[in-house]
């Protein structure tokens, strides 16, 4: 939080604090300080206790950490116990050296078939039949 805050910003801070609340009155204001913030730290841990009972025994093991989406991806899907996914497996199949030397890959979903870098012609717009004159396209209103 404080990794950009040098020796020489302390010190200034410290002075300036002396100086605005006095020798006399800042020890009193430290130790209400610190007094806050351990109240808020007790709330902070009966209140993540109290969500803990209410979810139930099925989310005993919960850490609010986990909320984080970096820790979420990294727990769920890439490292995990379980994988019902079956990522484990994908990423293990995958053979990266394979496509960089141009080596064919392995079959992947039983297609075999080599991955090419080169510049191939645009697919066409429609795969399906021509239109007939006057007939209007087919629209998809969830790609849209």
């Amino acid at each position: 939080m404080f990794s950009d805050v040098g020796g020489l910003e302390i010190l200034t801070l410290i002075v300036m604090a002396i100086i605005i609340f006095g020798p006399d009155k800042l020890p009193k204001l430290i130790q209400d300080t610190m007094g806050f913030i351990r109240k808020v730290r007790s709330f902070a841990d009966n209140a993540k206790e109290d969500i803990r009972s209410e979810l139930g025994p099925e989310f005993k093991d919960f850490e609010f950490e986990d909320l984080n989406p970096k820790t979420f991806v990294r727990k769920q899907l890439m490292g995990g116990e379980e994988d019902p996914l079956g990522l484990k497996d994908m990423k293990d199949s995958l053979d990266i050296r394979s496509v960089l030397d141009d080596k064919p890959a392995a079959p992947v979903n039983g297609r075999a078939g080599n991955v090419s870098f080169d510049k191939a012609a645009p697919a066409p717009a429609s795969a399906g039949a021509p239109l007939q004159p006057g007939e209007r396209p087919p629209f998809d209103p969830d790609a849209t």
